[in-house]
């Protein structure tokens, strides 16, 4: 993303404390320099209401881009849409 685009609202990231896949989309986060607000959830999985509501499924990592109407969870796929929606390349 270059200096002067700027999203207009920020990435919501779901995600645990000290979990390696949702570190992996943190880590995408910081490359493109996005703005991002993480939104701790319950270590429980079947406690995980709120990620249900919002994705239809209670894994994290979770992302919600209202900039592009994209939600979407599992690692592998956030970090190829974040690679293709604001990667280098676009």
């Amino acid at each position: 993303m270059s200096d002067t685009e700027r999203l207009d609202e920020p990435i919501t990231l779901y995600r645990l404390q000290a979990c390696p896949f949702c570190e992996r989309v943190v880590r995408k986060l910081h490359e493109y320099d996005l703005p991002f607000r993480s939104r701790f959830v319950e270590p429980m999985h079947s406690e995980r209401n709120v990620v249900k509501r919002v994705t239809g499924q209670r894994a994290v990592p979770a992302i919600v881009d209202e900039n592009t109407g994209v939600t979407m969870s599992e690692s592998d796929n956030i970090v190829d849409y974040l690679d293709q929606t604001y990667g280098e390349a676009r």
